[in-house]
């Protein structure tokens, strides 16, 4: 639905302009599989998703460098990584474009 209050268009253009922006979240890898789909509104075909670890497991997985952004779509992207029963490995996350 699109907004029609030009009070809270306003606000939001302001946020904008000051580097706020809504199309952020936290996702964490799947255990005991190779790859993790991040369901996001705000995902579309040409959005960069860039990730942060914010955990320990989070860092240790981008460290041993098997991880990377293997699809983008409207609605969602994947997340290729190992197939490891490790838990906890969070990431913060923004999208792009």
């Amino acid at each position: 639905m699109a907004e029609t209050d030009l009070k809270k268009i306003i606000l939001a253009l302001q946020q904008l302009a000051a580097g706020r922006s809504n199309a952020t979240g936290t996702v964490t890898l799947a255990t005991g599989a190779a790859t993790t789909t991040v369901a996001d509104p705000n995902c579309a075909a040409g959005t960069v998703p860039l990730l942060v670890p914010a955990s320990a497991n989070a860092a240790t997985e981008v460290g041993n460098g098997t991880m990377y952004v293997s699809s983008v779509a409207n609605g969602a992207f994947t997340i290729s990584h190992a197939n490891s029963a490790t838990a906890g490995r969070l990431f913060l996350y923004a999208l792009q474009g």
